[in-house]
């Protein structure tokens, strides 16, 4: 019997007889199919096949969960779990806060990271008042102390300062703010780890919706304490959102 070229599959020879020709189609129907399933062997939705070991046969790969990416493991095709990115930042919470004076993050300290970026932003405060705090500690303990840190000032009228504080219950982000609200940028090293918790932060606000408000912010937490959280106090209730990154190692 005669075989066609690429599967094999039989078909009756030129000189075959009429009376064989049911059976020969038969035959040739049923390689078909089964050449057919063997190269489709998907069975549910999000299916995809590979070329297997075995020539003119597929195997089957189910379809991966949500975030998996489609990877190569043992010379075949597999889902996996995409590995935390080996640089830049990475986003591990964000958070939106409304009307409040206490804003505490998740658990978001951990040995991933040794050092993070904060971005806090504040859309808006309910009363303006000159001497309206914003201030950072690190855990959500408001009993900490320890707190030491410097500042340099400066504002839209050409005004500079300075001012410092020692052994203080948290680092001082700004004096001031009324509805047009503030940003922060604060970056903290080692929180997590058993060493001092070291601050650097940019800050800008408005005081009576004019005179713009800058302070730049360097501190340390004098103990070894490792913490896996952080929390924002205010003297009056506000409105905005927070984000919390990790600087890959």
């Amino acid at each position: 019997m005669a075989t066609t070229t690429n599967y094999g599959w039989t078909t009756p020879d030129d000189t075959a007889l009429v009376k064989d020709g049911a059976s020969a189609i038969r035959s040739l129907g049923t390689a078909v199919d089964t050449t057919t399933k063997n190269l489709n062997p998907s069975t549910t939705l999000g299916d995809i096949e590979y070329r297997s070991s075995t020539a003119n046969t597929n195997t089957r790969l189910g379809i991966g969960t949500t975030g998996q990416v489609l990877t190569v493991s043992g010379g075949v095709p597999a889902w996996a779990t995409p590995a935390t990115p080996s640089s830049g930042l990475n986003l591990i919470e964000r958070a939106t806060f409304t009307s409040t004076t206490s804003i505490i993050s998740g658990a978001v300290f951990s040995a991933t990271y040794d050092n993070y970026l904060l971005l806090l932003n504040i859309t808006d405060v309910a009363t303006s008042n000159p001497s309206n705090q914003l201030r950072l500690r690190a855990g959500s303990t408001t009993t900490t102390t320890g707190y030491t840190f410097a500042q340099a000032n400066a504002n839209s009228t050409n005004t500079a300062s300075q001012y410092g504080d020692t052994n203080a219950a948290g680092w001082d982000l700004t004096a001031g703010a009324d509805d047009i609200g503030s940003f922060h940028r604060i970056e903290l090293a080692n929180p997590y780890a058993s060493q001092y918790t070291h601050l650097t932060c940019q800050t800008d606000w408005t005081t009576s919706g004019t005179a713009l408000q800058i302070r730049n912010i360097g501190g340390v937490l004098n103990n070894t304490t490792s913490y896996d959280k952080f929390d924002f106090t205010l003297q009056y209730a506000a409105t905005g959102y927070y984000a919390v990154y990790g600087f890959a190692k």
